[in-house]
């Protein structure tokens, strides 16, 4: 391999992915009833689904610094070059931490060569971006040819995607509270999608089957030569919705490819149960 790859569970792609791929996976953490998980390898997104289903507040914390320190010194003990594609640092402290460990680890090993993108992404949006890294990797290319595709991807990737209930998010801090408009009795569904790494809600419609429609229109709206492109969908256990919306994605788009993976035990702590995330390009290639 020509360069190593590192995500973090941010980014909502599967365990196995990680073990086939051979990607490094970096762990956030989720607080739970007095007990610390790791993310995706300790604790399933349903039990914090369940969890949050019966009253309680699970918390959330970054990567570790310990363990960021240990996988960069590695690295740069075994010359090995590496890209971290990390959760949008709008999101999460988890960015700013690595690059201060990379610097620190740069001091004793100046030679090392080590890109941290901030993905300013979100779930499988930064899970997009690591697949073309994976697959350019397998390639054969080289890490300097790769981290402008990947700044590109990054900077154009589109998230649409809708919760049951904007107050999780509120809680967390990670929309406003003056955004988390409460429309539960009136079936109004918030629909919203990321601006500069940050959450910011788009719309408010009425009923489930007009939001996804509208989330279909939007795609066409924003989206750039759609049947050319990989889309993700994302699920905080709601399954059949994300199958709904994959039939309603190929009749209308034929992309290449649609994958659904669940949305894990970090990002879930924070959207609670029920969301569906729509990722895509809204530009191609240069």
């Amino acid at each position: 391999m020509t360069f190593k790859i590192l995500a973090d569970s941010a980014s909502d792609l599967p365990l196995s992915y990680y073990e086939k791929h051979e990607v490094t996976l970096l762990p956030l953490k989720v607080n739970l009833d007095g007990k610390e998980y790791e993310d995706l390898k300790t604790i399933e997104p349903t039990t914090v689904y369940n969890a949050i289903r019966s009253g309680q507040v699970p918390k959330t914390s970054q990567v570790s610094p310990a363990l960021f320190k240990d996988v960069f010194t590695a690295l740069a003990q075994n010359n090995e070059k590496a890209v971290y594609i990390a959760f949008s640092s709008q999101l999460s402290g988890t960015y700013q931490t690595a690059v201060m460990i990379s610097e620190q680890v740069k001091e004793e090993y100046p030679n090392f060569d080590f890109t941290i993108i901030d993905s300013k992404c979100a779930s499988l949006g930064a899970g997009l971006v690591v697949q073309e890294a994976v697959k350019l990797r397998d390639q054969g290319k080289d890490i300097s040819e790769i981290i402008p595709r990947l700044k590109f991807l990054c900077e154009h990737m589109e998230h649409l995607f809708t919760v049951e209930d904007l107050e999780y998010l509120a809680k967390g801090g990670r929309v406003s509270k003056a955004s988390a408009f409460l429309g539960g009795l009136l079936n109004i569904k918030p629909l919203l999608h990321v601006e500069d790494g940050k959450l910011v809600p788009l719309e408010k419609i009425r009923g489930k089957k007009k939001l996804l429609r509208r989330m279909i229109e939007l795609i066409g709206e924003r989206g750039d030569k759609l049947d050319q492109q990989v889309f993700a969908i994302s699920h905080a256990d709601d399954e059949a919705t994300a199958l709904e919306v994959k039939e309603m994605i190929v009749e209308k788009f034929h992309p290449k490819e649609v994958f659904i993976s669940s949305i894990g035990a970090s990002v879930g702590s924070h959207t609670g149960a029920g969301t569906i995330a729509i990722f895509f390009l809204n530009k191609v290639s240069e």
